[in-house]
């Protein structure tokens, strides 16, 4: 081993600068390929792909014990494997075999060296298997995406690149699939070196992989459940119109409600000014006897406001039922448990277990809602009743009470 590493190093320094000054040509070349020749849809198998295989060459074959003669074919392999895609994706290997001879034979490198780069570029066929080391180097380092932090974006550069070459066209779950089949089924590392330093952060790759699959998996189930119970549940499902009705009929209802209490309010104060100003500037007049005359008419506007105020008062004033039910009641349905008067006093498990009864019986539900509405209504004619006497009092009272003032003035 000894006596390789000093043959290396011997060889090194008397094919340094050669070897150099080949590989700074060999990269401007194929950077000059890629730039006038290969077509832009290929946003994986490019010159960053390239420049990321000669890397990963050097780092293996660095750790390897080669002579800087094979080092030197790997890394002008690693350079030149890809630029048969500037012509072509099928057979792209033998293209670039032939693109890389007539290079190299034009940089005048030795026959044995570039038939040694043929064979390389060759190995790198996804069906072929490895069969020397130096090949084992080059397999290892083009497929070292596997084993980088980065392997989610450049695989999502590839299944694009397919995408748009029409190779084949991967949903996100189906490429996941993919990848999880070529991880565990096809690709292993070849080199001592890449099975010791790069299958860890593979066999990270690959869980990060499995969790996005399940994750999917788990929502396609979720999705499925929820198409087959929406299917299931089809002609049961309340239309959007019977929506629109009671919501639209609630909120009439409330509107209704308040429009009522504010008439209400309204009369209630214009009476009780009514009575404020008779109680003190009228009333306490009428002992005069030049003011008792306006005894009676004063009397007729008061007692009409107060009846006014009385019936404004019943009208806004709430009615509580006992707040309590039974299970009977509701297992007949002859309570209504969503308006509060009917269980503010009962406990929580109680109105819960109520609550429940209705929620998974589609008609009680409805039943429930109609009745609510029914109820609201029963309540809001009561309270336009009451209005309506009341305006009706206040305006005769009025009225009476101007005619009492006008005879009492002509009387006298």
């Amino acid at each position: 081993m000894a006596e390789v590493v000093e043959k290396k190093s011997e060889e090194k320094q008397e094919n340094e600068l050669f070897s150099s000054a080949l590989e700074q040509d060999t990269q401007k070349f194929v950077l000059r390929l890629f730039k006038e020749k290969l077509p832009n849809t290929y946003l994986y198998h490019n010159y960053n792909h390239t420049v990321r295989v000669v890397k990963s060459t050097k780092e293996i074959a660095q750790n390897s014990e080669i002579i800087v003669k094979q080092e030197e074919a790997l890394v002008l392999a690693a350079w030149l494997h890809d630029t048969g895609y500037t012509k072509q994706r099928e057979g792209h290997e033998e293209i670039s075999v032939q693109i890389a001879r007539d290079y190299l034979e034009e940089q005048k490198v030795d026959k044995e060296t570039i038939k040694l780069v043929e064979n390389l570029i060759l190995s790198t066929k996804m069906d072929r298997a490895p069969k020397t080391d130096l090949e084992r180097i080059i397999k290892d380092a083009d497929s070292s995406h596997f084993a980088k932090d980065y392997f989610s974006e450049t695989s999502e550069f590839l299944r694009q690149e397919f995408k748009l070459t029409e190779v084949a066209e991967y949903s996100v779950s189906e490429w996941r699939d993919k990848n999880v089949e070529m991880f565990t089924k096809k690709h292993h590392f070849y080199t001592d070196y890449a099975a010791q330093h790069w299958k860890l952060q593979k066999d990270t790759n690959l869980i990060a992989i499995l969790k996005k699959q399940k994750k999917q998996k788990r929502k396609y189930e979720k999705e499925e459940v929820k198409a087959k119970l929406k299917v299931k549940y089809k002609d049961q499902s309340p239309d959007r119109g019977v929506q629109t009705l009671y919501r639209t009929t609630l909120r009439n209802h409330i509107k209704l409600s308040d429009i009522a209490d504010t008439k209400a309010n309204i009369l209630l104060s214009v009476n009780a000014i009514i009575i404020s100003l008779s109680l003190s500037n009228v009333i306490p007049k009428l002992d005069a006897p030049s003011n008792r005359h306006l005894m009676i008419p004063t009397l007729i506007l008061v007692l009409f406001s107060v009846a006014s105020i009385i019936l404004s008062i019943l009208s806004t004033r709430p009615n509580v039922t006992s707040g309590e039910f039974t299970r009977e009641q509701v297992k007949k349905k002859q309570v209504n448990i969503l308006f509060f008067g009917n269980f503010h006093k009962m406990p929580y498990d109680q109105y819960l277990w109520a609550m429940n009864e209705i929620i998974y019986d589609k008609d009680y539900i409805y039943e429930a809602l109609t009745k609510d509405l029914w109820l609201l209504g029963v309540v809001l004619n009561k309270k336009y009743m009451l209005l309506r006497k009341t305006y009706t009092v206040f305006m005769v009272g009025i009225i009476i009470s101007v005619i009492a003032f006008i005879v009492a003035f002509w009387l006298i």
